[in-house]
């Protein structure tokens, strides 16, 4: 099920990660959250939304994880934000696919067009950035029951009309 949202700036994209982040919390386990757009779309932003409303985020601070490859967040659930730019034509560290397994672990995945699909957890959320000439389209792709239970609550004043 793919569903079109409007994200009109940086607010909105921190209220959607603030309402995945109260979908998620209650869920023991939670799909990965695959994350593909440009440079500047949104990603980090809608991460730090949803990081800074899961409890424990006082001690969590969101930033893009480049050169780390990834960031573990002390939240609950526990958050592994990864970024996957600089992998770009090399193999992913087994670290990643440990998380994926470690479904108590919210995993979120930038750049997630440099994981070959097969790699790809098969309960997740594929959220897919492009431009639009008022802010952002979000194509809210869902893959698995979770997923699609949450993609049937997704706030109406973000839904394109169709």
């Amino acid at each position: 099920m793919d569903v079109q949202l409007h994200l009109e700036d940086t607010d909105a994209t921190l209220v959607l990660g603030r309402f995945l982040a109260n979908a998620l919390a209650g869920i023991p386990n939670p799909p990965a959250l695959l994350l593909q757009g440009d440079l500047g779309s949104g990603k980090t932003t809608l991460v730090r939304g949803l990081v800074e409303s899961l409890p424990g985020a006082a001690q969590a601070e969101v930033s893009s994880p480049s050169f780390n490859i990834f960031n573990l967040y002390p939240t609950t659930p526990p958050v592994a934000h990864f970024d996957l730019y600089r992998l770009e034509g090399m193999p992913p560290d087994d670290e990643l696919f440990e998380l994926f397994e470690d479904r108590a672990t919210l995993a979120v995945v930038e750049w997630i067009q440099f994981l070959d699909r097969e790699y790809w957890p098969e309960e997740s959320i594929f959220l897919e950035w492009t431009s639009s000439e008022t802010g952002r389209t979000l194509t809210f792709h869902a893959m698995g029951r979770v997923a699609l239970e949450i993609a049937n609550t997704l706030p109406e004043q973000f839904k394109l009309k169709q």
